[in-house]
């Protein structure tokens, strides 16, 4: 019997985000006959991000995965952070996307390097 699912944990996408505008990025849209369960992004630092913020979810719900988070901890070239849900007392809530749904980074503040990269992780599912 072949399984609902395709994949555990892959990586979906990978895409050049600057930190030095603000303003969205599509990093991904889920396929036809899909859903699409997000687990964590990696942030790969092109140099420092100074105080830049940057929010991931769906058009139109830009926060809906993951909240603002300040990046200033990343000060030089190859840094790197893990963005996902933070876990607490009360389990997280993973977001999943219908077939379709275009998923965005958003920059809201911006004073860092326009060369980083962002690793999409999550896994899809049949519909």
């Amino acid at each position: 019997m072949a399984s609902q699912y395709e994949t555990c944990d892959s990586l979906l996408s990978v895409n050049t985000l600057s930190l030095a505008a603000t303003g969205t990025t599509t990093l991904y849209t889920v396929p036809a006959g899909k859903r699409c369960i997000l687990t964590k992004a990696y942030l790969v630092a092109g140099g420092s991000a100074g105080t830049s913020t940057l929010t991931i979810g769906q058009v139109g719900a830009l926060t809906d995965f993951l909240g603002t988070q300040t990046l200033s901890n990343l000060t030089a070239q190859n840094d790197a952070v893990i963005l996902s849900p933070v876990p607490s007392a009360t389990p997280p809530k993973q977001k999943s996307y219908n077939e379709g749904t275009v998923i965005q980074a958003n920059v809201t503040s911006a004073s860092g390097s326009a060369t980083n990269t962002i690793y999409l992780f999550g896994f899809l599912i049949n519909k």
